[in-house]
């Protein structure tokens, strides 16, 4: 007779998804307050010179070929997008105000609101500089008030207010969190996605991009609920094996991927889209500017997460869009801006310029933990030194 063993109490899972509202633009307006509540578009390398009374460049007088960053949410109503060009965006929003992005900033607000988040729950995922997965399974407390407290403790460390979905996966919790932007709270169980999730149009689903969007639209599937009602077989026979069955996964909100709570970087890069192609020769003064700003501020970024890189590499963008990259290997990795600049010439050396350029990039790869390679270097040091005795004749 077999002997009964209780199985062990299994919690549901509680995954959370927290992501700052207008994140880059929200933070401009810490600095700005007398901006809210006006349109505030992000984007752009400089400020011109053509400003408003107020010191404020206007979209209107924006000339040139850079990109919308993010925007307020008073922009976004007029059509505004991150990814947009500016000279698009212009003409949707003219009054709008253009401010140029302060990335060290918003990575250093980026760090304080994860620090802030990770004293409530430790269990988290680094999705980028404005969003974080959590997993709340193991946390004490009731959803709602927990979710709540995660939003307080990241209004309190940086002034600024979030976003935050909490469902049984990433996948809906990804969707949830964009439910009710701004400082929205939503939480959902699989019971909900009929009336919840179904109806929405399938592009909210994280996975699903502009090319099988159209693809499902010509099929005359249009809404998530309109999806899960394909057989699977249906789905593979025109998404193939893989993505047909993921497609009828998501549909059906099921997605059991855990929590990636270390994510090592492969690379660490700077790069910069230049407002006019720059001539190797005549703009040369300005291109080595930018091109050791960028090695000092890569400098920055790996000594902040205490990286070294074996390879260095750059990359250079011409007028014609083509694009090309070269890389350079170290036995001893490097992490200063000097060593840094040396390889990025040496790279660039390896390329003929005879074009205009419209970006150039760097790149440090095959990163190693600092301080793991000293240690290890010390230690090797030590074993290869002669001993004491070792000239004596004993």
């Amino acid at each position: 007779m077999g002997v009964w063993v209780p199985s062990r109490f299994v919690l549901p899972r509680r995954i959370a998804h927290l992501d700052m509202d207008a994140y880059f633009a929200s933070v401009e307006l810490l600095r700005y307050p007398e901006l809210r509540g006006q349109p505030v578009v992000i984007g752009g390398r400089k400020r011109s010179a053509a400003s408003d009374s107020q010191g404020f460049q206007r979209l209107r007088n924006y000339a040139g070929r850079g990109v919308v960053t993010t925007a307020t949410y008073e922009a976004r109503a007029f059509g505004v997008r991150s990814g947009m060009g500016l000279m698009k965006a212009a003409v949707l929003a003219p009054d709008a105000i253009l401010l140029p992005g302060d990335y060290e900033t918003y990575s250093r607000i980026s760090r304080t609101f994860k620090a802030a988040v990770a004293e409530i729950a430790p269990q988290l995922e680094d999705r980028g500089i404005d969003e974080i997965f959590l997993d709340l399974t193991e946390v004490l407390g009731e959803t709602r008030e927990l979710a709540q407290r995660i939003k307080d403790a990241v209004k309190q460390a940086t002034g600024l207010s979030s976003s935050i979905g909490v469902t049984p996966n990433k996948l809906l919790s990804k969707i949830a969190s964009e439910l009710q932007k701004p400082d929205g709270l939503t939480i959902l169980g699989m019971e909900d996605l009929p009336t919840r999730i179904w109806p929405l149009a399938c592009s909210v689903i994280n996975g699903i991009g502009p090319k099988a969007t159209v693809k499902l639209e010509a099929l005359q599937i249009r809404t998530i609920g309109e999806l899960a009602q394909m057989e699977p077989a249906f789905l593979i026979e025109h998404f193939g094996k893989s993505y047909g069955a993921w497609l009828h996964e998501a549909a059906h909100g099921r997605d059991d991927r855990p929590l990636t709570l270390l994510r090592e970087p492969k690379s660490i890069s700077r790069e910069s889209t230049f407002e006019r192609d720059l001539h190797p020769k005549q703009d040369r003064e300005e291109l080595t500017r930018i091109l050791v700003t960028m090695c000092e501020r890569l400098a920055q970024d790996l000594a902040r997460k205490g990286y070294l890189a074996r390879s260095v590499g750059i990359k250079v963008r011409f007028e014609d869009f083509s694009t090309l990259t070269r890389d350079l290997s170290f036995q001893v990795p490097i992490g200063d801006s000097p060593a840094l600049i040396d390889a990025a010439r040496a790279s660039l050396k390896r390329v003929t310029l005879d074009r205009k350029l419209r970006l150039l990039g760097i790149r440090a790869g095959s990163l190693v933990v600092e301080q793991e390679y000293r240690l290890q270097a010390a230690e090797a040091s030590r074993v290869a030194e002669p001993g004491l005795f070792a000239n004596l004749d004993l």
